[in-house]
C-alpha cells in the first residue's frame, strides 16, 4: 500500500512586494515635502514542487535568502502564493526560533499559550506540563520570564511546546540551529519518532550535518529555485560541491 502525501506543492511561486526608499537628490535632501517610496518585487519561491509522504522527513538547504522560509511560511498559508498549489493533509505546525511566544512571561505561561494555539485542551496541556519542562531541560527556569533565558532556551522550549503531542506535519525552520550536541540528538529521536507514527517533518538548516542526522530525503534551493531533490547525502554533497568548490 503506497504512501499518503502529507505535503503536495506544484509549481509553486512566491512573489511578495516591500518598499524601497529612492535615493534622495540635492532637492530632496532639503525639501520638507514627502519623500516618494517605490514597491520592489521580489520573487522569493520560483516554480518549485516536490510531494512529501507521510512517515517522512525533508531536510531544505540553501545559502541565505534562497527562499527556503519564505516557502515554509507558504506551506503554513501565512504567506499567499503568486501561482502554482499547495496541498496538505492538515496545517502544519511551523516551529521557528522567533516563534511567536511571549518574552514578558514565564515558560510556564507560554506553555500553555502555545499549547492552547495548536489546539490542545487545557486539561491535556496540564498533563503534559511537566513532560515538556524536563524534555527541554528547563525545570529550574520554567517560572522565570522568557526574556531572561538564552538562545538555547527558548529554543529547546519551542521544540519542547510543539512537540508536546503528535503533530501531523511538522515544520521547523533553523530552530534547532542554537541547541547543543545533546538537544540536537534528543530532538533527531523525537523526529524519528514523529516520522514512526506517520508524521512528516520538514527541516530547514544551515547545517548539513543535521540534515544528514534528521532527513532522509532533501532539497536544495538557491535563488527561489529548486536545484536538486533527493538523497540527502546525495543533494548535500552537490550542495557543499557547489558552495565549497575545491582548488
Amino acid at each position: 500500500m503506497s504512501a499518503r502525501p502529507a505535503v503536495i506543492a506544484d509549481e509553486v511561486n512566491v512573489i511578495y512586494r516591500v518598499y524601497e526608499d529612492s535615493k534622495p537628490g540635492i532637492k530632496q535632501m532639503f525639501s520638507k515635502g514627502r519623500t516618494h517610496r517605490k514597491f520592489r518585487s521580489i520573487h522569493a519561491v520560483k516554480g518549485v514542487s516536490f510531494r512529501l509522504d507521510e512517515g517522512e522527513s525533508l531536510g531544505i538547504i540553501g545559502s541565505n535568502g534562497s527562499g527556503k522560509s519564505t516557502l515554509l511560511m507558504a506551506l503554513t498559508g501565512l504567506l499567499p502564493t503568486e501561482s502554482g498549489k499547495i496541498k496538505v493533509r492538515s496545517r502544519p505546525t511551523l516551529l521557528a526560533v522567533s516563534a511567536a511566544l511571549r518574552p514578558g512571561l514565564s515558560g510556564r505561561r507560554n506553555i500553555i499559550i502555545g499549547g492552547l494555539a495548536m489546539g490542545m485542551s487545557k486539561r491535556e496541556i496540564d498533563e503534559k506540563l511537566d513532560e515538556i519542562c524536563a524534555f527541554a531541560e528547563l525545570e529550574d527556569f520554567i517560572d522565570l520570564p522568557m526574556r531572561t533565558y538564552s538562545s538555547g532556551m527558548r529554543a529547546r522550549l519551542s521544540f519542547a511546546i510543539a512537540t508536546a503531542h503528535q503533530p501531523e506535519i511538522l515544520l521547523i525552520d533553523e530552530a534547532l540551529a542554537v541547541g547543543d550536541a545533546h538537544f540536537k540528538e534528543k530532538s533527531a529521536e523525537r523526529i524519528n519518532k514523529i516520522r514512526s507514527q506517520a508524521g512528516a517533518v520538514i527541516l530547514v538548516s544551515h547545517d548539513t550535518a543535521e540534515i544528514a542526522r534528521s532527513c532522509d530525503r532533501a532539497l536544495w534551493i538557491e535563488k527561489g529555485e529548486l536545484r536538486a531533490d533527493g538523497p540527502t547525502d546525495e543533494v548535500v554533497a552537490l550542495y557543499r560541491a557547489a558552495t565549497h568548490p575545491k582548488g
